[in-house]
This record gives structure tokens, sequence and C-alpha cells, in this order.
């Protein structure tokens, strides 16, 4: 297999990248540097996915489980992308790391997505409501576990 090493320039910085690549020579130097910048963007969309998403590992082989922890994954991926979309435009002089804003959106996401809830017209939860119904005793005749071994020493 053959190899070529080639250089670009950054004008900014005015030192040189090197690339070691397989394309064949129609690709200029500048095409090959934009390709690998291309890979290196599709590299940090997988470490985002995997390292903030939950894709690094499942608790599952079931493979209907892992199908709707990636489409989840990636949906959450798809909202967090256009909400920054959306910020770079409403402030243009402002960096957003993608990094950075995809862990706040990920710690905030339970906000956004209520906020979101309420401005189509969904009322916030009644959390007492949800309180008693979900942590309630749910048959009066079911025994607590203290109860159950209770009874068994009185007998």
């Amino acid at each position: 297999m053959e190899f070529r090493v080639v250089g670009v320039r950054n004008e900014d910085t005015d030192d040189y990248h090197l690339y070691v690549t397989n394309l064949p020579d129609e690709f200029t130097p500048r095409q090959v540097a934009a390709l690998y910048g291309l890979r290196w963007e599709v590299e940090l969309l997988f470490r985002e996915l995997k390292s903030l998403y939950g894709l690094e590992k499942f608790q599952t082989s079931d493979p209907a489980i892992v199908e709707l922890l990636v489409v989840a994954a990636l949906l959450t991926l798809v909202v967090s992308r256009a909400l920054l979309g959306i910020f770079q435009e409403l402030f243009p002089e402002t960096v957003f790391p993608r990094e950075r804003w995809a862990r706040t959106f990920r710690s905030l996401a339970q906000l956004i997505l209520e906020e979101l809830a309420q401005s189509f017209g969904h009322p916030p939860p009644n959390l007492p409501e949800l309180l008693f119904r979900d942590a309630r005793q749910p048959e009066k005749s079911r025994l607590l576990l203290s109860e159950r071994v209770a009874e068994a020493y009185t007998r």
C-alpha cells in the first residue's frame, strides 16, 4: 500500500499540519486537509454520542432496546444541535464549544422538556398527586414486609 505525506500551512499560526494519506494524487493538499477535518468532526460526534448520550455501553443485549437507546441518543443530539444553531444565530459573537454545549444541554434536558411541554399547553405535572398515586400501598390488605415478619413471629 502506498502512502503520501501532505503538508498544509495554517496561516493563523504559521505551522504546518501534516497528513499521512492513501488518497490519490488527484486530491490537492487543501482537499486532503478538508477531508481529514470532516473526519475529525465525525470522530467528535461519535465521542459526544458515547460519552454524553449513553452510547458507551448498554445494560442490555436486547436488540429492540439497543435500537431504542440509539434512536433516543440520536434524537437528543439532533435537538441539542438545533438549539445550538439557534443560540449561534442569536449570539453570533459568542463561542459555544460543542462538547461544553452538549454537557450543559444534557444537564438541563429535563427542564427544557418541561418548558417545551408547557409552551405547547401541557400543564406541569401535579407532584402531590403523582407522589400519592405512585408511593402509596396499592392494596390495603397487603402487608408490608415488616408487618409480615412481625406477624410470623406472633403465631
